[in-house]
């Protein structure tokens, strides 16, 4: 059979969960996901996972925060005068919002505080930090 190696394009299903055995993400119910191996366009613990195995194996995979999303950075959270947000914009912690850099580039933040004078804003990943576990199955190797 054939075994996976960069450069294949692959379709894996997968369950990612968080140390507590909370579910993130699924593709169950979805099409499998499709990527090519070893060109960033997954995590890297993930992607590393994938090489050798052949269709139809199933692994269970653990991906250290540094090989995943990262460590959370403090210089990615912003105090922002309340005021400066408009009044229509919900400020609810937990929120998604976009702001935006000086060269035009939409930037996810969440709400993570909200004060009487300021919005603390964090454009950290919501999983950076965390360890993450994925049930993995091949699919397909192209």
């Amino acid at each position: 059979m054939t075994q996976v190696k960069a450069g294949d394009t692959v379709r894996i299903h997968y369950t990612g969960t968080l140390e507590d055995g909370s579910e993130f993400d699924s593709s169950s119910g979805r099409e499998p996901l499709e990527f090519t191996v070893g060109s960033g366009q997954i995590i890297p613990g993930l992607d590393q996972a994938i090489p050798g195995m052949v269709v139809g194996d199933k692994k269970t995979v653990e991906v250290a925060a540094d090989q995943a999303y990262g460590q959370p950075h403090e210089n990615a959270r912003q105090d922002v005068p309340r005021a400066d947000i408009p009044d229509n914009i919900p400020l609810e912690i937990g929120i998604q919002l976009q702001m935006q850099a000086p060269d035009g580039q939409a930037i996810p933040v969440r709400v993570v505080a909200v004060t009487e004078d300021s919005v603390t804003l964090d454009a950290n990943h919501p999983l950076a930090g965390k360890a993450l576990t994925f049930a993995i199955e091949l699919m397909s190797i192209a």
